[in-house]
């Protein structure tokens, strides 16, 4: 039953990813390929879509997810699993210990996790771009280099690099959003 099997995807995918939406990613990425739910490449365009979107990426993701699967219901499965176990989480927390941070075993816990976060995260961004400019996916898979891509990225960076210099603040992400699907369209039209 898809559901079922949405519904325990996605809370395993709540419950052992850290780091946020983004931690979560890599394994949303590994889990949907493994089901075969969507592509690489539908993959690369959800993770576009659900940045452009409001709200956390990673609810954004198993919402979309489970509306290709299973419809408005897999939307609704796929998002209560990935959130149930950081609500159940924080709800425990919040109930038992308060002030949690205080403690030094927790926050000695917190930093041996976050160089695993970096790195899921940046594992992540480089099989985007990998993924995107070369048509690499796997090893072993021929090159297929996109230069529109590739123009595309040097044009957003070059815009957020002179924005930078210029006004001594980062770009807005919404703009940097919207120019990127501007030229998404001058580049690969409708």
């Amino acid at each position: 039953m898809i559901y079922l099997e949405l519904f325990l995807t996605f809370l395993q995918i709540g419950a052992f990813s850290f780091g946020g939406g983004y931690g979560m990613l890599s394994l949303i990425r590994e889990k949907v390929l493994a089901h075969g739910w969507l592509t690489e490449e539908e993959i690369l365009n959800m993770i576009a879509v659900s940045e452009s979107t409001p709200g956390p990426i990673a609810v954004n993701m198993a919402t979309f997810i489970g509306s290709s699967q299973g419809g408005v219901l897999g939307s609704v499965v796929a998002t209560v699993g990935v959130v149930l176990p950081a609500f159940l989480i924080i709800l425990t927390i919040s109930a038992i210990l308060k002030n949690l941070l205080k403690y030094k075993g927790v926050n000695a816990f917190l930093a041996g996790i976050r160089p695993c976060v970096i790195a899921l995260i940046i594992s992540v961004a480089v099989t985007m771009f990998f993924g995107n400019i070369f048509g690499f996916e796997r090893i072993g898979d021929s090159l297929a280099f996109d230069y529109k891509a590739l123009i595309i990225f040097a044009i957003i960076f070059a815009s957020a690099f002179t924005f930078k210099r210029i006004k001594k603040k980062k770009p807005s992400p919404i703009i940097m959003i919207v120019i990127s699907a501007g030229l998404g369209l001058l580049f690969y039209g409708l």
